[in-house]
């Protein structure tokens, strides 16, 4: 069984996207993102430094713009429900993987998401605020950490990854009081996203969302909020649009429970995972909490073989559909 998983915020690096641009139709397929989404994604993706694209308004559309180049590049035109069993994106990732399960059409999905981005960029300018991973430590020590530096457990990323958000104070405090046996890293981040922080950015964002154009997802698809299907939200075959809708504006102030999401990924008999671009966070915590699960994230055009090849020996919906054709399509 084949998992597709899309990276968050933070992945983002200058000049990811430059080998993309070698590949036939990516141009085009850039072109119209940039369109959809107001926002030179080339540029930002081939020249921009590491201070302007750490900016939440461009990171977000960038980081999942990339993750969509990379997964039309692996299927070529195939339909991804043809192919893929189950798909989950981390926090901004997730919708990422709502257009890989047809919620989405892949321009839509960057022209809604770099609404929530502006949307989180000028809640994150209202109060400084931030981020910091905790590696390491054991649970219960590392969320009294948090707790008693004021902070936020924002992502649950796996037992030994926590990574706590708020004011630069509780993140000072932390830093200077780490739990035991652990280490508190500052991310790349621009803001205390999935806490009481970005209640206004949920207020703007929340309207736009539910009135989007959206289909309800044709393959299986979790919810980074608890790891549930979308089918076990609504009882239909898959989900519906309105519960992924509705779960994609709660989640700006709500914790990514990416620990729950590979525990379901376990749990849904997961052989094969396969991290889109800009990949390796992903994949690096898949490796520690699902052993026995295969592997590969697509950071540049070089991994395209060897997705192709993780694909095709774990797919359970691909059955005898043709294979992959070369290049991308928008």
């Amino acid at each position: 069984m084949l998992a597709v998983v899309c990276p968050g915020q933070g992945s983002q690096s200058p000049g990811m996207l430059t080998p993309w641009l070698e590949l036939p139709g990516v141009p085009e397929q850039l072109s119209s993102f940039a369109d959809a989404s107001g926002i030179d994604l080339t540029a930002h993706g081939t020249t921009s430094d590491a201070d302007t694209i750490r900016d939440t308004a461009v990171a977000q559309p960038l980081i999942v713009s990339a993750s969509l180049v990379a997964l039309r590049a692996i299927l070529g035109d195939r339909p991804a429900e043809q192919v893929v069993d189950v798909t989950a994106g981390h926090s901004v990732g997730e919708f990422a993987a709502a257009a890989v399960a047809g919620v989405f059409t892949d321009a839509g999905a960057v022209a809604l998401v770099s609404r929530r981005a502006a949307s989180m960029a000028e809640a994150a300018a209202a109060t400084p605020t931030g981020m910091s991973a905790v590696v390491g430590g054991t649970p219960e020590d590392v969320l009294t950490a948090i707790e008693t530096s004021g902070l936020y457990p924002a992502n649950v990323n796996s037992t030994g990854q926590v990574v706590a958000a708020g004011s630069p104070e509780g993140l000072a405090h932390l830093a200077a009081n780490p739990p035991a046996k652990s280490r508190v890293i500052p991310l790349q981040v621009a803001g205390a996203f999935h806490t009481p922080f970005m209640e206004s950015a949920v207020e703007v964002f929340q309207p736009v969302a539910e009135a989007w154009d959206a289909s309800d997802p044709r393959l299986t698809l979790l919810s980074n909020a608890d790891g549930a299907t979308y089918a076990t939200v609504s009882g239909a075959a898959h989900g519906s649009r309105s519960d992924v809708l509705r779960r994609l504006a709660e989640q700006i102030v709500a914790p990514v429970r990416w620990d729950l999401c590979q525990e379901q990924l376990v749990a849904l008999g997961v052989t094969g995972l396969l991290e889109l671009a800009p990949g390796g966070v992903l994949t690096g915590l898949a490796r520690r909490a699902m052993p026995g699960v295969e592997t590969v994230a697509v950071k540049s055009p070089a991994d395209l073989d060897a997705a192709r090849d993780l694909v095709a020996r774990h797919s359970s919906a691909a059955g005898d559909a043709p294979a992959a054709t070369e290049g991308a399509s928008s």
